[in-house]
């Protein structure tokens, strides 16, 4: 029967309540100028359903075609045909339909004569009970539209998922029918390649055909010669990362010789919206021609049977305008709109001839089309809070919230929580917890409950840490049966609530002060002092303060033993160091907390340690004296106004505060001492700096800890006091630096596993001479930088004074995560000029990520999980993914541990067999951004 198909495509749909029995639909195109006749007789069409291996004896069923025929233009009628159908069992299954003939004079494919060849498309269908009553795609837009030679050509087939589903598009090469239900390919080129190499609307050649993956725009650029082109192309449903269909539409393509211009469509950005808001949007189309316009609009969002109400309203009141036509898309967005993908909404302006256009029977409409893609998520939850809650476990806290807008049936609300107060960023199309954000998952509720124990899943929650919370509402897919598993995969998801930061108890003492209260070889103090922990009064407790040498030593000895009862007021929260060399050296302080437990004292914890401020002179300058000081403290010393003094020669031993200086970050604590006197509070005392004199300063840092629970809320600590003169401007030669670089070769993938801290040995050599010039050899100390990042400034980490005489040359930086990181080390003489940057040394891990080839989850506890060996090593993130030996991917994850246990994301146990994998792993390194690893091998999965 030569019905002359010009397109078509077939689609599915689950029937409710029927088990597995489906809805099968044919939509054609037929040409109804060479071949009327044959198509007015195509009553029925044939459906051949059969398993994708093309085995077995395939089910044939003969469709009715529904009424009525429409005649969408171009010559062509859409045409359907629709039956029910129940599948037998669970499993992959192809629908395929075919005919004779195709239309005559087809460029593209072959052989000819093109009207021999028959026409066939088929849809792939995965039976499964799981997906629920899943529907293919629907494709809303006519297959069959004119291009103009030499102008661009554009096609979107308009696809609408009903349940939410992830789609993707692939060009195909169009079919005739072979054995049980089977395609074979026909002879095909692509279009541009029809009087090839052409070229582009723009003038650019050659000319170009290509699909978007993500979008569905066919874009060919541009036509060459008229005539009629078949194409074909596959429209993919996923799920979870796993493909569960896919439809093949053939289409063709008329083109024409036309003497107008395309029109033109405004193009339109894509929106976030909240639930709930009503959309209104200008849609607008112009023709430099002056053409009339049609200007149109298809969608799902305008069908009852693809979506719940409200729909939306597309109306053109000056329809068939010239030049310009104006319209205007509404919608009243709803709760049960949300979910994850966007709603695409397609807009279609088609031109005519306007008045007084000469022969308009010879004039060739053309179209132009844009998509508007519509995200609706769930509005944000409002006045997350906590209070303290008694729970067996320990601390605890009862989390609370208002009452949320969206009551959709199956919805979730999910708490987050991580350590410390953290801004994640606004933006009303980022939902959800941003990635990296630190936040863990540790529970979810119902859509309708408003509160949720926070007990740490039975163990308690850490005392002292200040925890943030947050929480997210998910959404099921839209007609998903909230009752089966992965109801939730390919839902949406609302904003993130607003942070709820909560300050728990200080449990430990916090160090608040060290300061240095004279200065001196022998004879110097610093004070140190901290506050009492919030605990009841009585029981007796133990403080232990230990001091090291360095403003970041780390070899402690312990001062003193304080005993307390926690009584308010008691004077044991203080210590005065004595007997100290704070004019060579800086002190580091940490305090042990022991309380008591079954009558016996136990250590509770240890505070950060704190270090004295330290004032050095920063290079020489004439008639100046640069000053800077830094100080290795748990507050915040930044963005605060930071004090400078500077004795008084009438009046030896009195400092008069000369300047108030305004910080960010460490490298701006500094100072230039002009002689000026820039406080004048305290009285004015300007002077002239002499190179041969000696000047005597200190400076007082302020901080905070920026925590209400900490008094008092300001911190003030005094450096040592510095006396230096302007006159030595010979800076120090730089020094010779080296790092014990890895040998990774010789490493074995667990060298890194039970180690508690990392560290970098640096060691370095003082020249005697440097560009032909002797070195200074009076050098007082050595600073260390560091920068995590190759190309970042590097920041100061140590100073290395003495003891021991003579000074080091070496350094160890400890209690690292990572070895990466780039060193570079000055050289300071005893006025405080500072020398040069040393040769910069950078050193890297070796990454240690060993994947095994095979597991057998089935449940005994032994090697049930596919994961790396030993400990995987300096692993920033990783994207991993697998697939089955026909490339389809059956599971991915973020996990750096992977911990795959051979099921799907959605749950189902993958059979037993080899299966591959892809592995891009981002590993910690000196480069800020370092490009991922891509690691690729197999795994044998046993049962």
């Amino acid at each position: 029967m030569a019905t002359h198909i010009r397109a078509g495509e077939i689609t599915a749909k689950r029937v409710p309540g029927t088990g597995l029995r489906f809805e099968l639909k044919l939509t054609a195109y037929f040409d109804i100028v060479n071949g009327q006749g044959a198509a007015e007789q195509q009553t029925t069409a044939t459906f051949t359903i059969g398993n994708t291996r093309s085995t077995g004896n395939p089910t044939i069923l003969i469709a009715p075609r529904i009424l009525p025929i429409v005649n969408i233009g171009n010559n062509t009628t859409q045409n359907v045909y629709i039956i029910e159908y129940t599948f037998p069992a669970g499993g992959e299954y192809r629908v395929s339909f075919e005919e004779d003939n195709r239309n005559n004079n087809v460029l593209n494919i072959g052989p000819p004569p093109t009207q021999y060849l028959n026409f066939y498309v088929s849809t792939t269908l995965e039976i499964n009970a799981s997906l629920g009553l899943n529907q293919t795609p629907v494709l809303l837009n006519a297959p069959v539209d004119l291009a103009a030679v030499g102008q661009r050509y554009i096609h979107n087939p308009g696809a609408f998922d009903a349940d939410g589903d992830s789609l993707a598009y692939r060009l195909f090469v169009p079919q005739r029918s072979g054995v049980n239900g089977a395609g074979i390919n026909l002879q095909y080129v692509h279009p541009n390649q029809i009087g090839a190499p052409g070229q582009t609307e723009a003038g650019a050649s050659p000319a170009t055909f290509s699909m978007d993956n993500i979008t569905g725009d066919l874009i060919w650029d541009a036509p060459v010669t008229r005539g009629f082109y078949n194409v074909a192309f596959i429209v993919e449903e996923w799920r979870d990362g796993i493909p569960i269909g896919q439809i093949v539409r053939d289409m063709q393509i008329i083109v024409e010789d036309a003497r107008n211009d395309r029109p033109l469509m405004d193009p339109l950005p894509d929106i976030c919206v909240e639930a709930g808001t009503l959309i209104n949007q200008q849609v607008r189309a112009t023709d430099k021609n002056g053409d009339r316009l049609t200007l149109t609009s298809t969608g799902g969002v305008y069908q009852s049977t693809l979506i719940s109400p409200a729909l939306a309203s597309f109306t053109v009141p000056q329809q068939g305008s010239q030049a310009a036509v104006t319209g205007q898309f509404v919608w009243q967005t709803s709760c049960n709109h949300i979910r994850l993908e966007p709603y695409d909404v397609l807009f279609k302006v088609e031109d005519s001839p306007g008045s007084g256009v000469p022969n308009p029977s010879l004039f060739r409409k053309l179209v132009d089309m844009t998509t508007l893609n519509i995200s609706v998520y769930g509005p944000k939850p409002t006045n997350l809070r906590g209070v303290a809650a008694t729970d067996p476990a320990g601390i605890a806290y009862r989390l609370t919230w208002d009452a949320y807008k969206c009551q959709v049936a199956g919805a979730k609300i999910v708490i987050y929580r991580r350590e410390g107060c953290f801004d994640i960023p606004e933006d009303v199309c980022l939902t959800g917890i941003p990635a990296g954000s630190g936040y863990q998952e540790i529970g979810r509720t119902d859509a309708n409950q408003t509160t949720f124990l926070d007990n740490n899943n039975g163990e308690g929650l850490r005392p002292a840490v200040s925890y943030s919370y947050r929480i997210v509402v998910e959404f099921p897919r839209p007609g998903a049966n909230i009752n089966e598993p992965g109801s939730l995969i390919g839902g949406g998801e609302s904003l993130a609530s607003e942070e709820f930061c909560l300050n728990l108890p200080l449990m430990m003492p916090v160090i608040t002060n060290v300061t240095v209260d004279s200065t001196s070889e022998t004879n110097g103090v610093i004070s140190v002092r901290w506050i009492r922990p919030e605990a009841a009064a009585g029981l007796p407790a133990q403080y232990r303060l230990f001091r090291a040498v360095g403003q970041n030593g780390t070899s402690f000895t312990q001062l003193a033993t304080i005993n307390t009862n926690l009584t308010a007021g008691a004077p044991d929260t203080f210590f005065v160091d004595r007997a100290l060399n704070t004019l060579v050296n800086a002190y580091n302080y940490k305090l042990e907390y022991w309380v008591t437990q079954a009558g016996q004292l136990v250590k509770m914890d240890e505070t950060e340690t704190a270090s004295s401020v330290r004032l050095e002179q920063g290079a020489a300058e004439p008639a100046s004296i640069r000053l800077s000081w830094s100080a290795l403290v748990p507050w915040d010393n930044a963005n605060r106004i930071h004090r400078v003094y500077r004795e008084d020669k009438t009046r030896p031993g009195t400092f008069n505060r000369i300047a108030d200086v305004s910080v960010q970050g460490t490298q701006t604590f500094t100072f230039t001492d002009d002689g000026s006197d820039k406080y004048a509070a305290d009285g004015t005392v300007n002077i002239t700096i002499q190179p041969d004199s000696t000047y005597c300063y200190k400076v007082e840092t302020v901080g905070s800890y920026n925590n209400s629970q900490i008094r008092p809320s300001v911190l003030y600590n005094f450096s040592q006091i510095l006396c230096v003169s302007s006159s030595d401007t010979t800076k120090p030669c730089p020094p010779v630096l080296e790092i014990d670089l890895l040998d990774c070769a010789t490493l074995q993938p667990d060298a890194f596993c039970d180690q508690l801290g990392l560290t970098n040995n640096l060691s370095w050599t003082y020249p005697q001479q440097s560009e032909g010039k002797d070195c200074d050899p009076n050098v007082a100390a050595y600073k260390v930088y560091f920068a995590r990042y190759e190309g970042d400034t590097p920041a100061l980490i140590a100073t290395v004074t003495t003891p021991p005489v003579p000074l080091a040359t070496t350094f160890a930086h400890q209690g690292l995560t990572s070895f990466a990181g780039c060193y570079y080390v000055t050289a300071v003489n005893r006025f405080g000029a500072e020398s040069a940057p040393s040769n910069t040394v950078c050193k890297e891990n070796c990454p240690m990520f060993v994947l095994p080839n095979v597991f057998t989850p089935n449940g005994d506890s032994k090697n049930d999980i596919f994961q790396p060996y030993e400990c995987p090593s300096f692993v920033v993130s990783m994207e991993f993914r697998v697939f089955n030996r026909w490339g389809a991917q059956v599971f991915d994850t973020k996990d750096v541990n992977i911990n795959w246990n051979g099921k799907t994301n959605a749950g189902k146990d993958v059979s037993a067999g080899q299966y591959y994998y892809e592995a891009k792993v981002v590993f910690e390194s000196s480069q800020r951004n370092p490009k991922p690893t891509i690691i690729k091998g197999w795994v044998q999965l046993l049962r």
